[in-house]
């Protein structure tokens, strides 16, 4: 009997960025208030009413080992990063439109 492998990361071993959070934690709720102000990217989200969001927590992924068609590999990556979300994406779209036919 094969015994499963089981990959698991832990949240520290993503990789690092290149923001200064100890500059950010420094930071009071005026700056930061004030920093939003002069963001021209936030005009557009400056009256929304966020009251009602809500937490969408994704959905668990397994790793597994795949054998794809090399040109649809390449079609997937050609678009950049994210290719593997998109092809999950595209089996996402199968399955519901084929629980459905048989629903």
């Amino acid at each position: 009997m094969k015994k499963e492998r089981i990959v698991t990361r832990n949240w520290g071993d993503r990789r690092k960025g290149k923001t200064d959070w100890a500059r950010v934690d420094a930071l009071t709720d005026e700056e930061i208030e004030a920093a939003i102000k002069d963001d021209p990217d936030w005009q557009e989200f400056e009256n929304i009413d966020w009251s009602d969001a809500v937490l969408v927590i994704p959905a668990k992924k397994k790793a597994i080992s795949i054998r794809l068609d090399e040109d649809v590999l390449d079609f997937f990556k050609r678009e950049g990063d994210g290719y593997q979300r998109r092809i999950n994406a595209v089996l996402r779209s199968y399955m519901e439109q084929t629980s459905k036919k048989r629903a």
